[in-house]
């Protein structure tokens, strides 16, 4: 089984000065919900967000884990995916393709620990001189060296069509754009619902097809 990693709000990638990316003490703090944090989204400025992240299976499209957290960063969020992914499935994926908001040493040597193929970027797209000290940072060497491959680049560019393709749908076939909940307890479970919403919608058009 193969699957993709998708984040579904804000941007973000590098590990944060503050635990779990919080603000500096003199930002404002959100009286209605404390829970979430301010990050910097795609369109809209900086807003009051949770991070969504799902994981989407490689054949069918189909969101195979799900995770919120109230940190901007999609550090350390990878392994924990994939761990669920083979808790709900008995059967840990043979190939996990991420973007390089996921990219750290640790995580890489995870997957590889687990026998995981990953194709995590190490860089921003587009960039052709990314590299790593493979004597401080082996398994990020590893994998700037398989990512150089054709091979490497083709199998990594799948990543753009499997994960990006269900958010586009969240949003403009489901009309999902806000949480409608406080509390981070409150918004896992509202993400789960709005990810199963799409998978049915999914399965059925699958089975139609």
């Amino acid at each position: 089984m193969d699957f993709s990693l998708r984040r579904a709000s804000s941007k973000g990638g590098r590990p944060h000065k503050r635990a779990h990316g919080e603000p500096e003490e003199k930002a404002q703090d959100n009286f209605t919900d404390p829970e979430s944090r301010i990050m910097k989204t795609s369109g809209e400025g900086f807003q009051q967000c949770y991070n969504a992240q799902l994981a989407v299976e490689g054949k069918n499209q189909v969101i195979v884990a799900t995770e919120v957290s109230s940190d901007a960063s999609d550090q350390g969020h990878m392994v924990p995916l994939v761990d669920e992914v083979e808790a709900a499935r008995g059967e840990r994926p043979k190939t996990v393709l991420a973007d390089a908001g996921y990219c750290n040493e640790a995580d890489l040597a995870a997957l590889e620990d687990r026998g995981v193929d990953g194709h995590v970027a190490l860089g921003r797209e587009g960039r052709s001189d990314v590299s790593a000290d493979a004597e401080k940072h082996p398994a990020k060497a590893r994998m700037a060296a398989k990512l150089a491959t054709a091979a490497g680049r083709a199998r990594y560019a799948e990543r753009k069509w499997l994960s990006e393709a269900p958010n586009g749908w969240i949003k403009e076939a489901l009309g999902f754009r806000r949480f409608s909940v406080r509390g981070l307890d409150k918004v896992r479970g509202e993400w789960d619902l709005v990810c199963l919403a799409l998978n049915i919608r999914r399965l059925r058009g699958l089975r139609a097809a």
